[in-house]
């Protein structure tokens, strides 16, 4: 555990595992740096991990104020508590929220990235009606985490559709990612949703074409949302694929950690050849 100190009194939480070329790992909303599962430990076997507590969950800060929790400040507070660990290229794998997080870090701050990794994620809602319908949405959840508490929300939450094909998993695997939800705060929940939800954030659609960094696109083959939302943004991001997990939901990286860690793996080897060869690869969609 390192808990690096930012502006304000802000500090973030960072687990680092492993030794090699960096890479960042960015939660999705409800997890920590602690619930990648086995991922994280196969990525290390080959990578440095850098996984982070976003602000508002596991470790990190949970400050009253609302800007802290915009997904841009977000954004530049993550980069900063990367480079305060050394690290000023690295690439980012972020998962849902992380995934939303870690693609506003490429629009924003490029010069942190060396490759992007995308889980179940999206650039956001485009339509400003449907978006405000998802804000006031994620006003009243966040009300609800306040004054139910995280117990009962965590029950709510894990009763979503999306999360269904997960009841597959091992039971003790079950019981330690609702431990891993459990552990985090009413509060810092409540606001990350307010200030980082789908809602709140504006859409990065318009952003898409300039992310030039060579982007892995995974999504679980029975998400559909998410599926068709990673064939539309490959469209539209220049060096970027889509790959498809089959047989997983909306967390492959835990329903498929194999086969999640052998495509990464893979991924980020294919980056490394091309530095060596002064990037004459190419892109591959």
């Amino acid at each position: 555990m390192t808990q690096v100190s930012l502006q304000d009194g802000l500090f973030l939480n960072v687990e680092r595992w492993g030794s090699g070329p960096p890479i960042v790992l960015l939660h999705g909303f409800t997890g920590s740096a602690m619930s990648w599962g086995p991922l994280a430990e196969m990525l290390a076997a080959r990578f440095t991990v850098l996984a982070v507590d976003v602000v508002g969950h596991g470790s990190s800060s949970k400050p009253l104020e609302l800007d802290r929790y915009a997904i841009d400040q977000a954004a530049q507070d993550v980069v900063a508590a990367i480079n305060a660990l050394g690290f000023r290229r690295s690439s980012w794998l972020g998962y849902s929220m992380g995934g939303r997080l870690a693609l506003f870090v490429a629009a924003m701050l490029p010069q942190a990235v060396d490759r992007l990794i995308l889980i179940g994620a999206s650039p956001g809602i485009v339509d400003e009606e449907e978006r405000a319908t998802r804000r006031a949405a994620d006003e009243a959840l966040a009300d609800r985490i306040e004054r139910e508490g995280v117990s009962a929300f965590v029950d709510y939450w894990e009763s979503l559709p999306i999360f269904a094909s997960q009841a597959r998993l091992p039971e003790g695997m079950r019981r330690a990612i609702t431990r891993g939800r459990l552990a985090n705060d009413a509060h810092g929940l409540s606001r990350s949703l307010q200030g980082m939800g789908t809602g709140a954030q504006l859409p990065l659609h318009n952003r898409l074409s300039g992310i030039q960094v060579r982007s892995l696109l995974l999504a679980g083959s029975l998400d559909s949302k998410f599926s068709a939302i990673a064939n539309q943004m490959v469209v539209t991001m220049p060096n970027s694929r889509a790959v498809h997990v089959p047989g997983a939901g909306h967390a492959p990286h835990i329903e498929k950690p194999a086969y999640c860690a052998r495509t990464i793996t893979a991924f980020l080897k294919e980056g490394m050849r091309e530095n060596e060869h002064g990037g004459s690869l190419g892109a591959r969609r």
